[in-house]
């Protein structure tokens, strides 16, 4: 197969320019913006002989089979039908958490059968809890037996369907186009393996590494070095990525990794030293290789609009509720300093874009240049007694709940930073401009974390990028109780 023509590599990422003038800087780590990463789409070459399975799903053939074998009892037991269908509902909602639904490379019932009989049974053992509890001893005993039977169906339904997706995978009806990388003996055995077994779904277009000359050109193509996978994804129509080998710094990986293009795509990973890797629990695999899915953070779709969701009817109701303590608030502010009761700022929010963020003043900054540079005033003498209570509580920010209701910002997130700071910490730490992927927040799992004031910069950024590939609205929920505490305890700035 000849290697596609190389495109031309994607355009730098926008940077966002300091407040006293300075220009771009040059490392594209400033502003994840999509739209700036795109530019002219190349056009798709197909493999041959691999169909595209993009909008193939497992879940498309096993969730129905599963929801028909849990609710076949209640056909031919009517009055059990109650039950039956609650256990369904419950059993569903227990196996759709954690990707249960999602493909996994080696396919076997036996691999599954722990956690699945795990939740079937949890699931029904509650259902009949309620019924027991509800004192319906006879509904209790042939609810039991109809949940016996929707769980062998259920054992036999994914017998099934875990036979007709490796008919699709052999015969390449389901084949996603995948690139590795890295070239070494590692990525070479794992293009042979994919190559010789199309039953874990995946076809091997080829790989990307640094060197011209590697083992694995022995078996598959080089398409380009690592900063070329960008392309080589839209190139090829690929959607699955594997990282294996290769002599590439994890920071420059990190960078290409989240490039708009590979974010999009399944991500894997073998794990460093993987002779000695062994699953605990369900575990996936390539031959005897282990592999690691990595499940990309959820930016955008439903999971935006829940948050989003979330944002306005919480900061709707604490505007509402707040309004006598702000009011307070206001009023001590206006007595211990006179007029301008809010201190209104630009900061930096997702994808470099600016807004205006609104604070409750502490103190009166000598000129607008101090106050865009000036790091911390946490032990300047011209913060007031009502100051530093009010930055002690977090009451200082309260008005930032206008700018949740707008959309500037998000309950939950990074904080915004100004952008002299945004470009002079851009510079300094390589994955602080990662965090504006998303909106930033007014608290944060690194503010609840104790990482306030003066302390390392790079720390906070990890924590932000952390929240940021493991957001959750259970973890939203986590920050915030835990935001409660500090205003309570007062354990602020």
């Amino acid at each position: 197969m000849t290697p596609p023509t190389p495109a031309p590599p994607p355009p730098r990422l926008s940077s966002v320019e300091s407040r006293d003038g300075a220009g771009e800087f040059d490392r594209p780590r400033m502003v994840a913006d999509p739209r700036e990463w795109e530019g002219p789409a190349p056009k798709v070459r197909p493999v041959a002989g691999v169909r595209s399975a993009k909008r193939m799903k497992a879940w498309m053939l096993v969730l129905p089979v599963d929801l028909l074998a849990l609710s076949a009892p209640a056909i031919w037991v009517p009055q059990h039908a109650k039950g039956i269908l609650s256990m369904a509902a419950l059993s569903l909602l227990l196996l759709t958490g954690g990707g249960r639904y999602r493909a996994r490379l080696h396919v076997s019932v036996l691999d599954e059968l722990p956690i699945i009989l795990g939740r079937l049974l949890a699931a029904g053992a509650i259902v009949a809890t309620v019924f027991a509890l509800r004192h319906e001893q006879a509904e209790v005993t042939g609810f039991l037996v109809s949940a016996v039977v929707g769980i062998g169906l259920v054992v036999a339904g994914r017998v099934v369907t875990n036979q007709l997706i490796l008919l699709g995978r052999r015969r390449r009806v389901v084949a996603h186009r995948t690139v590795i990388v890295g070239g070494g003996m590692l990525g070479a055995e794992l293009a042979g393996l994919l190559s010789r077994y199309p039953q874990y779904g995946l076809f091997p277009v080829g790989f990307v590494d640094e060197q011209e000359d590697c083992p694995a050109g022995s078996v598959s193509h080089r398409l380009g070095g690592v900063g070329d996978l960008a392309r080589v994804v839209r190139s090829t129509a690929s959607d699955v990525v594997i990282v294996a080998d290769g002599d590439t710094s994890e920071s420059r990986l990190l960078d290409v990794l989240r490039h708009p293009d590979c974010a999009r795509c399944d991500l894997m990973i073998v794990p460093r030293l993987h002779q000695f890797c062994r699953h605990v629990g369900v575990g996936d695999h390539i031959g005897s290789i282990p592999v690691t899915r990595i499940l990309p953070p959820r930016l955008d779709g439903t999971a935006a609009l829940v948050k989003r969701g979330f944002d306005i009817l919480l900061s709707a109701t604490a505007l509402v509720v707040c309004t006598p303590l702000l009011l307070a608030c206001a009023l001590a502010v206006r007595l211990e300093g006179g007029r301008g009761v809010l201190f209104s700022q630009e900061r930096v929010g997702r994808a470099g874009e600016r807004f205006t963020c609104y604070k409750f003043r502490t103190m009166k900054p000598a000129s607008g240049e101090e106050a865009a540079t000036r790091w911390s005033i946490a032990h300047d003498g011209r913060v007031g007694t009502v100051g530093r209570i009010l930055r002690r509580t977090g009451l200082d920010e309260l008005p930032q709940f206008w700018n949740v209701l707008r959309g500037d910002m998000t309950l939950i997130g990074p904080r915004p930073e100004r952008p002299h700071f945004v470009t002079k910490f851009s510079e300094e730490v390589p994955i602080y401009g990662h965090r504006h992927r998303v909106r930033t927040g007014l608290t944060g799992l690194a503010q609840v974390s104790g990482l306030r004031g003066d302390v390392p910069i790079a720390d906070r950024a990890r924590f932000d990028n952390y929240y940021i590939e493991n957001w959750s609205l259970w973890l939203d929920l986590k920050i915030l109780l835990r935001t409660v505490a500090e205003v309570v305890f007062a354990r602020g700035r």
